[in-house]
């Protein structure tokens, strides 16, 4: 981490989390006296080909946003993308992350994995994350901690789900692909990554998982996340077969910022790191 100091009189009180894909960084400084967020920025990369170098794009990025090179007491980096599948702490093996993602995902033998360990719910996430931007981060910061979008997301929601005994399901959307979560009082019932490009993959997916999860659609309740408003074809679909859908409600998160319902909840798991 840059400038971490078990000094009180060193500590400068700022937090930076930064969340990383390939299209894109968006990142945001924390104010931890005041648990407040003091500024947020989104860089999204242009004219991507084949050959571009990932680095350099960060690079650029950090010559045109100073705050990134500021001093933080804490650095953060959030790895997004659809890598990762959740392991339950019985069937844990730190010596085998590759076979828990085998199934979901084509791993090589060259891939580095990681994890994030969920000890209030007794489970792993299992990830691969992006080595080269790692790499970029040592050199830019030296030490930094960095977890997965979703190890944020799912505990989010498993905290938020207690003493709620209905079956809730929730829809996190990327630009690419999106994720279905089922939690039931601070149960994971299921987590699964899809890959869309039209509304009627969208809603596929959701009814296709809610029959094997037995969830009547006149029934269960279903929370969009991510940049989506509800004049969008993909709510729209889903509110036409699922009686019971909403945007969800991001209120208890827009105290400690002044941005907008939809930057919160699209942002929702950066605002949340």
């Amino acid at each position: 981490m840059l400038a971490q100091s078990t000094n009180i009189t060193e500590k400068v009180y700022k937090k930076l989390s930064i969340q990383v894909s390939l299209n894109g960084l968006s990142f945001c400084c924390f104010d931890t006296l005041n648990n407040t967020i003091s500024s947020f920025n989104e860089v999204h990369f242009k004219n991507v080909s084949k050959n571009s170098k990932i680095e350099d794009l960060f690079a650029d990025a950090f010559q045109s946003h100073p705050e990134l090179i500021e001093t933080y007491d804490k650095i953060l980096v959030i790895h997004s993308n659809n890598l990762s599948t959740f392991v339950p702490e019985p069937l844990f093996d730190e010596n085998f992350l590759g076979s828990y993602l085998q199934f979901n995902t084509k791993v090589f033998k060259t891939d580095f994995f990681a994890f994030d360990e969920n000890v209030n719910y007794n489970m792993n996430n299992v990830y691969i994350p992006y080595i080269n931007i790692n790499n970029f981060f040592i050199d830019q910061f030296g030490t930094f901690d960095y977890k997965h979008a979703n190890s944020i997301l799912v505990n989010k929601l498993l905290i938020a789900s207690k003493n709620k005994d209905e079956k809730r399901m929730f829809i996190h959307i990327n630009s690419a692909h999106f994720e279905i979560i089922v939690i039931q009082n601070q149960k994971l019932l299921l987590f699964n990554s899809f890959d869309y490009s039209r509304p009627e993959d969208f809603i596929y997916y959701i009814l296709f998982t809610a029959e094997q999860l037995n969830l009547n659609p006149e029934n269960f309740l279903l929370e969009i996340i991510g940049d989506i408003t509800d004049e969008s074809d993909y709510f729209k679909i889903a509110y036409k077969y699922i009686r019971n859908v909403s945007l969800i409600d991001v209120e208890d998160l827009r105290w400690n910022n002044y941005f907008s319902e939809a930057e919160n909840r699209k942002h929702f798991i950066l605002f949340n790191s």
